[in-house]
């Protein structure tokens, strides 16, 4: 506060020049005389943030012009003056209403002009007054104010309340720091209930209002009441206040202790030659806590470990221990997160100029794109797991899902994992101990949401040291992921913001549980027309690239592409064909290198003159339709195959053969497929007494091969009837569908993969179950286009469609003329 302010100078009025006749040479000892009414009329001193009681010296700071010249005319006129505090301080010119109407009558004992040109007045309160009206405003301000006589009996609880004060004001004095030691010896020797309370209230430290309430209580036994409740609440701030100094005060005399025997510590280890390193060493780890964002329960373990570390000796075992979980811990992104782009356009662009096709994969990420700049507080991140033939880009599409996002990928290959501990981590008992991979991966990412693969999960494996796909359950799931619990950190890592996506190439060993947490979206093997689109796109150029022929003015045809494709690979993805191309760009790189000529287009001759023989035939049917001879349809890990199922009949007593290394679940179609051939003996005209007299040998070619699944039942019964009945199987037609004893056609899966390698083959005409109808959906219009789909619901319909009609002999069936394959016109890349 300023000096043109009025107010007490200190907290405390001076103690011993108040004590009773000492006052008797500075304060002149008079009071005005009232009137008739009890009124008196004195110059006014209004009062900024101070109430001044009677009895109360106090010096008061004087600067506002009214008031000097009251003082002044106070002085002049050897008179007492009247003071009250403001209701506002921080009015400069108070009106009538911001000045309380109760005040005190004081005697100025001495007067000091300060440097500043304010005056400073050393005051005495002599009784309470109150304002009855403001006499006059210029050149000072003067009032005409009721003097108040205080009660002066005295009863019973008189005495008792001025003992409860002076205890409570004891305690006081002894716990606040900032009251002279003198206040409790004045405070005893006050016999006046009034002047006790006025005393003891003026040495508080309570707000204005207080003060002034307490000014205002006439009565001396009601105002020693409402000072004992105000020593009261002081009392208990101050034994808090002084409990929590204590508390302080024990832990700074804690830390100076640590401190000087870490300073001994530290000293000894000098002398030692050990210790200079290690306490650099600490501080810089403090260091790095200090400035890594972690969250609360994190920062107090690290605080922990970092405080056991300090106080090991150098040469400890558990000193390496302790650091490297510190660093492991300081390393990981708790808080960090990057931002996403969530530009749906934008990803459906990066995805678009990154991979062809894969319609249905960039939708459900653009879905979740969408729903997350929609309702980003509200989504979980999914978990993806892309099902599928090798090489059709399930692990490349990640890659460029993340390049759409914005976010960090990381991938984890889970082929062959078989210890749980891959997953969880190592407990830091033991020797070497490391978190998981997937902690791991969260280093390297650097943020808490990045895109995370786990690759070949389809692969995990378990033996006596854990199941790693339970350990996987509680990382695919959202509603358990956002406290993972690595056993080598010992904390809850949040893993609820990664997108998780999974690859598989079929779902068979993955474990139910596992299966349920997890999105599956199936990858189908790409048709002959996208794979040269893609070669056009992609791979032609990564190629050239990669082998230093960009900048060479060398093409590949259509037709050369073409060759490709059907001449040397055989496959659902597009691995086998990137190879293949490479292969051609090696070759032509020699020739550069070497300075020969070398061909500016790649042909379909140029190619088969660079690759050698085709390792592929385009046709791979059988000369001619042939009695006992199936071609089914089966589906595999690599994509959709076709298959030759043989049947021979010798003379015998009825027994089945079946080789080709069968399955359990194939030997079982066979001889359900010979049952019902058996059933339908009269209807097929064969005669019954056969079966007893003839051995039947079932055998699948590529020996080596192991072959299983109920699909091949159609195809198995297809090549015992044409045995039996003599009627030659087209040669043209596949089949696929799971037979019963009674005939009917059971729905099969890998519609679309069966199909496309039925197409591979030159096959025309494909039979498959009625049910499966709903597959030919998801089977695109240029393969619908160039084969014909048979539905059948029993294997009555499939003779029909796929057995020459009945003859007496086996007569040899001129080759079907195949219709012309499609020539697939170049086509420009979609617009980016």
């Amino acid at each position: 506060m300023s000096l043109d302010e009025e107010f007490g100078f200190g907290q405390y009025p001076d103690l011993l020049d108040a004590m009773p006749g000492l006052e008797d040479d500075l304060f002149p000892q008079r009071e005005e005389t009232a009137d008739a009414d009890g009124h008196i009329e004195l110059a006014f001193l209004p009062l900024r943030d101070i109430v001044l009681f009677p009895q109360m010296v106090m010096p008061l700071f004087v600067g506002r012009e009214r008031s000097l010249a009251a003082v002044k005319a106070a002085i002049a006129n050897d008179e007492n003056m009247v003071v009250s505090a403001q209701r506002d301080s921080d009015v400069t010119d108070p009106t009538a209403s911001d000045i309380y109407s109760l005040g005190t009558e004081i005697t100025i004992g001495k007067a000091l002009k300060m440097p500043d040109n304010s005056t400073s007045v050393l005051a005495q309160g002599r009784r309470r007054v109150e304002i009855a009206e403001f006499t006059q405003w210029e050149p000072y301000i003067r009032v005409r104010a009721k003097v108040i006589y205080e009660p002066m009996d005295w009863d019973r609880n008189t005495e008792a309340l001025m003992r409860a004060v002076l205890t409570l004001f004891e305690k006081t004095v002894m716990l606040n720091r900032n009251m002279p030691e003198d206040a409790y010896t004045f405070a005893i020797n006050i016999d006046e209930p009034g002047w006790l309370a006025d005393f003891v209230a003026s040495t508080l430290n309570i707000p204005i209002e207080m003060r002034q309430d307490v000014l205002e209580t006439f009565n001396p036994n009601e105002r020693l009441q409402k000072v004992s409740m105000l020593l009261a609440k002081e009392l208990e701030v101050l034994e808090l206040e002084d409990q929590i100094h204590s508390r302080v005060q024990q832990e700074m005399d804690r830390s100076q202790r640590e401190h000087f025997l870490r300073e001994q510590m530290r000293v000894i280890q000098g002398e030692l030659g050990e210790g200079d390193l290690f306490s650099q060493e600490i501080s810089e780890v403090r260091e790095m806590a200090a400035a890594k964002p972690l969250p609360d329960v994190v920062r107090a373990k690290v605080d922990k470990e970092i405080a056991r570390l300090g106080a090991m000796p150098p040469m400890s075992p558990e000193v390496g221990i302790i650091r490297t979980y510190i660093d492991w811990v300081l390393s990981l992104p708790w808080l960090e997160t990057s931002e996403d782009n969530l530009d749906v356009a934008h990803a459906a662009e990066v995805l678009d100029n990154d991979h062809y096709g894969l319609e249905k994969v960039k939708d459900r990420i653009l879905e979740y794109i969408a729903v997350k700049k929609i309702a980003a507080d509200k989504m979980r991140s999914p978990i993806l797991c892309f099902v599928g033939p090798p090489g059709t880009g399930k692990t490349s599409i990640g890659r460029s899902i993340a390049n759409a996002l914005g976010r960090e990928f990381v991938r984890i290959s889970l082929g062959g994992v078989r210890d749980e501990a891959e997953i969880r981590g190592h407990r830091r008992t033991y020797i070497g101990a490391l978190p998981g991979r997937i902690i791991q991966a969260m280093k390297r990412a650097g943020t808490r949401n990045p895109l995370f693969m786990l690759d070949e999960i389809d692969k995990l494996g378990n033996d006596f040291r854990g199941d790693p796909s339970a350990a996987l359950l509680e990382v695919l799931d959202p509603e358990q992921n956002n406290s993972f619990a690595d056993h080598y950190l010992d904390l809850d890592y949040d893993l609820s913001q990664i997108l998780f996506i999974t690859t598989a190439n079929y779902l068979d060993t993955i474990p139910p549980a596992l299966q349920d947490r997890m999105e599956i979206i199936e990858f189908s093997g790409y048709l002959e027309e996208e794979k040269l689109e893609i070669c056009r796109q992609f791979l032609v150029t990564q190629q050239l690239n990669a082998h230093g022929l960009d900048k060479l003015e060398l093409t590949f045809t259509d037709e050369g592409l073409q060759r490709i494709v059907r001449a040397y690979t055989q496959e659902a993805g597009v691995r086998n064909l990137e190879r293949e191309v490479a292969n051609v760009c090696r070759k032509i790189a020699r020739d550069v290198a070497e300075e020969r000529p070398y061909p500016q287009q790649i042909s379909g001759d140029k190619v088969e003159e660079l690759l050698g023989p085709p390792r592929f035939s385009q046709e791979m049917l059988q000369d001619e339709d042939q009695v006992g001879i199936a071609t089914g349809a089966a589906w595999t890990a690599a994509g959709g195959d076709i298959l030759f199922i043989e049947v021979n009949l010798m003379p015998g007593k009825g027994n089945l053969t079946l080789t080709g290394q069968l399955g359990d679940v194939m030997q079982e179609s066979a001889r359900a497929a010979l049952t019902y051939t058996r059933s339908q003996a009269e209807a097929l005209g064969i005669d019954s007494e056969r079966f007893e007299k003839t051995d039947i040998h079932v055998h699948l070619p590529e020996g080596a091969v192991p072959k299983d699944g109920p699909s091949a039942g159609v195809s198995l019964a297809a090549a015992l009837i044409s045995a039996f009945t003599n009627r030659p199987i087209y040669r043209d037609v596949s089949m696929t569908g799971e037979t019963t004893l009674r005939g009917r056609v059971l729905p099969v899966g890998g519609i679309r993969e069966k199909a496309l390698a039925a197409r591979r083959a030159g096959i025309t005409k494909f039979i498959l179950p009625k049910k499966n109808e709903r597959d030919l959906e998801n089977i695109p219009e240029r393969l619908r286009d160039d084969l014909e789909f048979v539905l059948v619901e029993k294997v009555s319909e499939v003779i029909t469609a796929a057995m020459h009609p009945l003859r007496p002999h086996i007569r040899k069936r001129p080759s079907r003329q195949q219709p012309p394959r499609p020539t697939i016109p170049p086509t420009n890349p979609p617009p980016s």
